[in-house]
C-alpha cells in the first residue's frame, strides 16, 4: 500500500482574488510525506520532501500512484489550489479528505491547529498567513520557514491520520474547553466477496 499525505501553501490571500476560488491563489510549495505501509496497514518506509513550482510535474508522480492522497481540507481547498499546475485528472484521484471525513461525522467543520493541541499535545507554530508573508520576502531565511511550516502541517496531518487508525477517534476541545471524541473510521474498505466471486465469471 502506497500512500501520499500533502498540503500546500498559497502566494496570495483571499482578500487579493475575487471570489472562492483556491485556483487563483497560486502554490508556493506542497510538501508531501509518502509512505508504504505492510499488510496491517504499519509504515515500512516514509520520506519527506518538498516541492517547488518547477518540481511539481515530478511530485504528480508520486500522486499518481498513491493508494490513498491524504490531506487536511484537500478537497476544498488543496486540490483546487493544485488544479492549474497539473493534469485534468488530479481531482478523480484517490483523494482521501480527513476535514470531510470529520464535517460527515460531527456535523461541524474544525481546525487542524485545534485537532492536534487536543489529540497529539502539539500545536502548528504558525498559519497561512505567516507562510504568505514569507514567501512574499523571498529570501532564503524566509522560504527555508516556508518550508518548515508546511512539512509542520503534513507531519501533523500524518499523525491525526495514524491516530484515528490506531484509535478510531479524534479529540477536540468543545466551547466548555473540555476534551470530546469524534468516533471515525478510516480503514481501507474491504473487497465484498461476494461481488469478487461475480467478477471471475
Amino acid at each position: 500500500m502506497f500512500e501520499v499525505i500533502f498540503d500546500t501553501e498559497t502566494k496570495k490571500f483571499f482578500d487579493n482574488i475575487e471570489g472562492y476560488d483556491p485556483s487563483k491563489l497560486g502554490v508556493s510549495i506542497c510538501s508531501v510525506y509518502t509512505r508504504t505501509l505492510d499488510d496491517s496497514f504499519k509504515e515500512v518506509q516514509g520520506a519527506m520532501k518538498s516541492y517547488w513550482e518547477k518540481d511539481f510535474p515530478e511530485m504528480f508522480e508520486l500522486f499518481e500512484k498513491a493508494d490513498r492522497i491524504i490531506g487536511f481540507n484537500s478537497i476544498g481547498f488543496d486540490v483546487p489550489a493544485l488544479s492549474p499546475y497539473l493534469p485534468e485528472h488530479w481531482p478523480k484521484l484517490k483523494h482521501f479528505d480527513i476535514l470531510a471525513q470529520i464535517k460527515e461525522a460531527a456535523g461541524k467543520r474544525m481546525s487542524l491547529d485545534s485537532l492536534a493541541k487536543a489529540t497529539l499535545g502539539s500545536a502548528k507554530g504558525g498559519s497561512g498567513a505567516d507562510a504568505i508573508k514569507y514567501w512574499n520576502e523571498g529570501t532564503e531565511k524566509s522560504l527555508a520557514k516556508l518550508k518548515k511550516y508546511c512539512e509542520t502541517d503534513v507531519a501533523i496531518t500524518r499523525d491525526i491520520y495514524d491516530y484515528v487508525l490506531t484509535n478510531g477517534v479524534l479529540k477536540y476541545t468543545d466551547f466548555w474547553n473540555e476534551i470530546r471524541e469524534i468516533k471515525l473510521d478510516f480503514s481501507y474498505p474491504t473487497e465484498d466477496p461476494s461481488t469478487l466471486q461475480h467478477s471471475l465469471f
